[in-house]
C-alpha cells in the first residue's frame, strides 16, 4: 500500500464525518441520556475495539500493534465530528451542572436507521451493546477502566518500542 492510500485510510477513520457518525450511534443508543466530551471520545475508541472488553463481540476494527490512542487528537476529532452532527440536528449540545452534554438530536433516529450497509449495521450494533455494557457504571467506576486501558495501552507502547528497537 503506497503512502496515499495510507494517509486516505487513516483520515477516512479519523475524520469528523466518521467520528461525528460514531457520536450519533453511541447517543442514539444511550437516548435519552447525554455525555460529556470526555465519555464521547472513550467511547468512541472503545466502539471499534469491542473485543478488548470483556464478553465484547468482535471488534469493528483488526487488532493493531499500536493501539494507544493519542487522547487530545482523537478528543478533538470527534468534537469536530459532533459540531459536524450539530449542523444537521443529528447531536444537541446542553449546558449542564456537569458541563456541557451532548445527546442524539431530532434527527438522530431517522439518520440511524437509513444507514443499512453491513459495516454501519455492525456498528449500531456495538453501539449498543457498549452502551448497555456501561450502563450500570458511575463515571467514576468508568473513569476507572478507561485508565486501566490506557495503562495497557502505555505497557503496549513501551513493549512495540523495544521491540523496533527503540531505547
Amino acid at each position: 500500500m503506497d503512502a496515499i492510500e495510507s494517509l486516505r485510510r487513516q483520515v477516512t477513520f479519523n475524520g469528523p464525518l466518521e467520528a461525528g457518525i460514531r457520536a450519533v450511534a453511541l447517543l442514539g443508543a444511550a437516548y435519552p441520556k447525554a455525555f460529556d466530551l470526555q465519555r464521547l471520545t472513550a467511547l468512541d475508541y472503545l466502539l471499534v475495539r469491542t473485543k478488548d472488553l470483556d464478553g465484547g463481540p468482535d471488534s469493528l476494527h483488526p487488532p493493531t500493534p499500536l493501539r494507544s490512542p493519542d487522547a487530545e487528537v482523537r478528543r478533538r476529532i470527534v468534537h469536530h465530528g459532533l459540531v459536524l452532527m450539530m449542523s444537521r440536528d443529528l447531536v444537541e449540545q446542553e449546558a449542564q451542572e456537569a458541563g456541557l452534554m451532548y445527546m442524539a438530536g431530532e434527527n438522530a433516529a431517522a439518520f440511524l436507521d437509513a444507514l443499512q450497509s453491513p459495516y454501519l449495521l455492525k456498528l449500531k450494533d456495538r453501539a449498543s451493546w457498549l452502551i448497555g455494557h456501561f450502563s450500570g457504571y458511575t463515571d467514576a467506576e468508568f473513569n476507572a477502566i478507561i485508565r486501566r486501558y490506557f495503562e495497557d495501552w502505555i505497557i503496549e507502547f513501551q513493549e512495540f518500542e523495544r521491540s523496533i528497537g527503540a531505547s
